[in-house]
């Protein structure tokens, strides 16, 4: 697997299976997480190997706000530990770092840290970690047809151009204007859908289902899942 020919520009994973990997274990599932961490370290570091130049993580979803406070919080905790620990790491790596989400559901301590650390790796350059914290699809696109609507009211002189506008000029609205729609989604854990995430922008991306769960799925589960990437043939609904 050293020698992958098509590596996607942007690999973009959906973590499942903390819960069932601590219960699987006897665990509580804070343990489950914990260790999912490590994978997101392994992960991380194989798309600085390989040359994928944006990796992102659906970490916390807005349906997740619904399980038990005391996962949450421990979970935003994590979080804030997480990022602070790493920080060094993306700086030695040229890494930089992106939390994207309804932030503003989120702590204003969490998000001063989160303010911080994308400030201080704004310039990095190898790699663009994204994090999704507090997204869903859903979400992002009605808060991008808001901003869009208030658009054509601010701006009565461009109406008719903004009514004309095509869905590549739409997408400036999302919360991942200016980042590529990526390549390729890998969901952990054997499940099949996408569970709210990344709806618009996940239109032609390569889906890749893995029954590995996510504390399990390290350096050579991603190089797998790269492998099978570059043997897809990407039409985009053409006939080559």
């Amino acid at each position: 697997m050293e020698n992958i020919g098509k590596v996607p520009v942007h690999v973009s994973i959906i973590m499942d299976g903390n819960g069932r990997w601590a219960g699987e274990r006897g665990l509580d599932r804070s343990a489950g997480h914990i260790e999912g961490v490590e994978s997101v370290r392994a992960c991380t570091e194989a798309a600085v190997e390989y040359g994928v130049k944006y990796l992102s993580l659906y970490a916390f979803s807005e349906e997740n706000w619904g399980r038990p406070k005391g996962e949450v919080s421990s979970l935003m905790s994590l979080m804030f530990k997480s990022m602070l620990g790493e920080l060094q790491n993306f700086m030695d790596n040229g890494i930089r770092f992106m939390v994207l989400g309804h932030r503003d559901r989120l702590d204003s301590s969490l998000n001063e840290a989160i303010d911080a650390c994308m400030e201080k790796t704004a310039s990095n350059s190898r790699l663009t970690l994204i994090i999704f914290l507090s997204y869903s699809g859903k979400w992002d696109i009605m808060q991008a047809a808001r901003r869009y609507a208030e658009d054509v009211l601010r701006h009565p002189d461009k109406a008719d151009e903004l009514l004309e506008m095509e869905p590549d000029g739409f997408s400036r609205y999302l919360v991942t204007a200016g980042i590529p729609d990526p390549d390729l989604i890998i969901r952990t854990s054997g499940e099949m859908r996408l569970s709210n995430y990344l709806l618009w922008q996940a239109a032609y991306s390569e889906l890749l289902f893995s029954d590995v769960l996510w504390p399990d799925f390290r350096k050579r589960e991603f190089a797998e899942a790269l492998e099978a990437y570059s043997k897809r043939d990407r039409r985009y609904g053409k006939v080559k």
